[in-house]
């Protein structure tokens, strides 16, 4: 089983950027391809990024791709997501967690998340 401890989100205008940041502990994260994913008020949890265990490999939805970027630094146990170029519709709370199956489905239970608000 994998913790994870989601931080780093705030209140932005449009167009700042923010950097999130998962600590994860109980496995052997350098193994575990890692994945970000948020829920905006009313809607569905939604995939946003993932990258592969050794770092080789990302993937991004459609709608981040050319403004966030997923890091990881398997030392600390932490994946990151910078997010650049923030739009209101970024607005949601920011989960990571590790994935089962390439490059977008998550397993295990989900942390208490991070809220991230972009205001116009």
């Amino acid at each position: 089983q994998v913790q994870l401890v989601e931080s780093g989100g705030g209140l932005v205008q449009a167009g700042g950027s923010l950097r999130l940041s998962c600590a994860a502990s109980g496995r052997t994260f350098s193994s575990l391809a890692m994945g970000w994913f948020r829920q905006a008020p009313g809607k569905e949890r939604e995939f946003v990024a993932a990258m592969w265990w050794s770092g080789t490999s990302t993937y991004y939805t459609d709608s981040v791709k050319g403004r966030f970027t997923i890091s990881r630094d398997n030392a600390k146990n932490t994946v990151y997501l910078q997010m650049n170029r923030l739009k209101p519709e970024d607005t949601a709370v920011y989960y990571c967690n590790a994935l089962t199956h390439w490059p977008d489905s998550p397993f295990g239970s989900w942390g208490q998340g991070t809220q991230v608000t972009v205001s116009s």
